[in-house]
């Protein structure tokens, strides 16, 4: 293993040139924070939500940053707890499919903060700043997912708040212009904050994963210019990030390419509050239901083939809404009976409804690694014996099939109506789009906030 990554990505970190990032990749930058404002949207209002800020006000410094679809007003980190929270809090936020993290909400809602403080003492931080500062943030925490992947995930480590933490601090020593030494120190300041189990996936908890991230990250990084020193290899030490959170590891795919090629092209947006197993299982199941011939009061059977992975994360009985989040049946049972499935799907009441109930017990899973993570078989066995089926080989939001920047706007438009009526989305969705010409960055989580 390279004994100098650490040093390697700080020095990236600290000396990557704003002109070298490609066009299309501030693009995609663009994309990713539009869509964690949808996603916020989505989870503004829910329980995780009222309960973390409820518990961190009376802790609250002074008011500088606002929270996503809401009227409060949070200190910097703080505000970037909640607000990783309440991207991540229903499943929607984009996926980086190579590793599943999801890079957005522990990054970006750290710099969005720390851009709103700024911004407030009279230091705005220029958009084009933030945007290169959240690419460099999403290169660092991609790469080093793809070098404890798969093992890391399987073991039980919540990617999102593991790698989350490293690429919040690479992000937070960009844009506060740290030099190479102390943007390893901050590396090292986040890397032994490194937790998140995916044993709290389904549950209110999963979320507390990138909002540590969030703000673990942001604290690393101002930590690290004030003095606080760190290990000089948090990475790869004998004791560091990889040996200790990983059992086997590809080194090659920290660096390779460093520069020249971009994870966050490589991150995908989600049309469905799921699992990013389930959406080429809840295209299919749309499409079928389209057919000519279709009946679901007369459905016998419902066969899904796809990877092991999707067993894996979402064969399994549920109770509650939160768990539905990651369960084939229910999903299956949604997208068939009701031709949805968004937030108002995934209910502990409709979880528990009698002829959602009814389909969800007819539903089974059936492995076959040919097939993609992305893709999907579904065949409906109906009374009498006829039989439908449909393939998908891409589902709506990946690499093959992303979704338009129409349809992220969209989903932020029809988050904000659920949760936040009356919203002005198009100043919001206007503000994003042009963060790469604002002089303050801080315009966008402005235009997120409740009046």
């Amino acid at each position: 293993m390279s004994d100098d990554i650490s040093r390697r990505l700080a020095t990236f970190v600290a000396t990557a040139r704003q002109q070298d990032l490609p066009a299309t990749v501030q693009h995609d930058a663009k994309r990713a924070i539009l869509n964690m404002f949808a996603a916020g949207f989505g989870g503004c209002r829910d329980a995780a939500a009222d309960a973390m800020i409820k518990v961190i006000t009376p802790f609250s410094g002074t008011p500088k940053a606002h929270v996503i679809g809401r009227s409060e007003r949070l200190d910097a980190a703080s505000a970037a707890w909640v607000n990783a929270a309440i991207a991540n809090v229903l499943d929607f936020d984009d996926t980086h499919l190579a590793t599943v993290i999801h890079p957005t909400s522990p990054i970006a809602p750290a710099l969005l903060a720390f851009a709103e403080m700024r911004s407030d003492a009279g230091k705005p931080i220029a958009g084009a700043d933030l945007l290169h500062a959240f690419a460099l943030g999403v290169e660092v925490t991609c790469r080093i997912g793809n070098a404890i992947s798969p093992g890391h995930y399987n073991r039980g480590w919540h990617i999102t708040g593991t790698c989350g933490v490293l690429g919040a601090a690479a992000a937070m020593s960009r844009l506060l212009q740290l030099d190479a030494e102390r943007t390893l120190w901050a590396l090292g300041n986040a890397a032994t904050q490194a937790a998140g189990l995916v044993e709290t996936l389904g549950f209110h908890a999963k979320s507390l994963n990138p909002a540590n991230a969030a703000r673990g990250g942001m604290l690393a990084a101002l930590l690290a210019e004030a003095g606080l020193s760190g290990p000089p290899r948090p990475i790869e030490g004998q004791r560091g990030f990889l040996k200790v959170l990983a059992d086997k590891v590809e080194p090659s795919r920290l660096a390779m390419g460093l520069g020249e090629t971009w994870e966050l092209s490589l991150n995908a947006l989600k049309p469905y509050p799921c699992g990013v197993v389930l959406h080429p299982v809840i295209d299919a199941c749309l499409d079928l239901r389209a057919k000519p011939g279709f009946d679901v009061a007369q459905i016998e059977r419902v066969a899904v083939r796809g990877n092991s992975l999707l067993k894996a994360r979402a064969d399994r009985q549920v109770t509650t809404g939160r768990e539905a989040q990651v369960c084939l049946s229910h999903t299956v049972a949604v997208s068939l009976l009701l031709g949805r499935a968004g937030p108002p799907e995934y209910t502990d009441a409709l979880v528990n409804d009698p002829a959602i109930r009814q389909i969800a017990n007819r539903v089974v899973m059936v492995v076959d690694d040919t097939i993609p993570v992305e893709a999907a078989v579904v065949e409906a066995t109906f009374q009498g014996g006829a039989k439908l089926q449909i393939h998908v080989p891409n589902a709506r939001g990946s690499l093959g099939r992303p979704m338009t920047e129409a349809e992220v706007e969209a989903k932020l438009a029809d988050q904000a109506r659920l949760n936040v009526p009356g919203h002005d989305v198009r100043r919001l969705a206007d503000s994003v789009w042009g963060l790469d010409r604002a002089p303050d960055a801080a315009i966008a989580i402005r235009h997120a906030a409740a009046k």
